[in-house]
């Protein structure tokens, strides 16, 4: 009779997984668990928590939820402070569809692959081994989601005096106003209310120091448009740089034909 060799820890790839919330990071757990050559890490649904998590066990790939703590963009804000402080760290969003913002934010954020829920969940030990390895995790309709993102004209660098000027989602509001979409259009892309996307636009406008979305084009666009109101006028706390730094050499990718 034939006799099943474990793998030693050692050899297994660590993983440590944040979902949402406690109860469905227990489940994602105890799901991959089953995969021999994984050795999980459960942690708790809190950014702080998870930080110091990933310091202590230093685990080979991190999977989060784009929706932590079921706050819009928390898994995203984390992703750049783990990528801030640890580059080499593997990263996997998972999201709850596959849309363009938020495929796009996942990879600006820092992560090397974004996994939805929608697909067959047995894909998502492959996902792991991918990333693992150095290879980039996305079907082909979220590469070009990436790839009509690099396209499109850059933006200018909204970051002051070591911060960023605005937060991850209002600079996403502003993209969506360079790209001549209304306010009706933004909040159904963004997910937002249309009364949601007025206060941004109004936050943004006393950020840059502007005030009409001409204006906001202007400045993204780096076409002379009005500087940004220094951080002591505007009296707003700077929030974190939203870019990691990153490695210029080619990476490999795995492409998956979308469902």
């Amino acid at each position: 009779m034939a006799h099943l060799t474990a793998i030693p820890n050692q050899d297994r790839i660590r993983v440590l997984a944040a979902d949402s919330t406690s109860m469905s990071t227990q489940l994602l757990v105890e799901a991959l668990a089953r995969d021999g050559q994984l050795q999980m890490i459960e942690s708790p649904s809190n950014a702080a928590a998870i930080v110091n998590l990933v310091k202590r066990e230093r685990p080979h790939v991190l999977i989060v939820s784009a929706m932590l703590g079921e706050t819009t963009g928390g898994g995203f804000d984390l992703v750049r402070e783990i990528r801030s402080q640890a580059a080499a760290m593997r990263v996997i969003v998972l999201l709850d569809a596959s849309e363009r913002t938020a495929v796009i934010e996942a990879f600006r954020a820092g992560a090397q692959g974004v996994f939805c829920r929608t697909e067959p969940f047995r894909l998502l030990s492959k996902c792991i081994q991918c990333v693992h390895q150095g290879q980039v995790w996305a079907s082909s309709n979220e590469f070009q989601f990436v790839i009509d993102a690099l396209a499109r004209p850059p933006l200018a660098d909204f970051n002051a005096n070591g911060g960023s000027l605005l937060s991850a989602r209002e600079i996403d509001v502003v993209r969506c106003v360079a790209e001549g979409l209304t306010n009706r259009e933004i909040a159904q892309r963004l997910k937002l209310t249309e009364h949601t996307v007025k206060n941004y636009l109004f936050r943004i406008f006393d950020k840059l120091g502007v005030s009409s979305r001409v204006e906001v084009v202007l400045y993204a666009l780096g076409n002379g448009g009005p500087r940004p109101v220094p951080p002591a006028q505007s009296r707003r706390q700077s929030q974190p740089a939203a870019v990691s730094p990153r490695s210029a050499s080619p990476i490999p990718v795995t492409m998956r034909k979308a469902n």
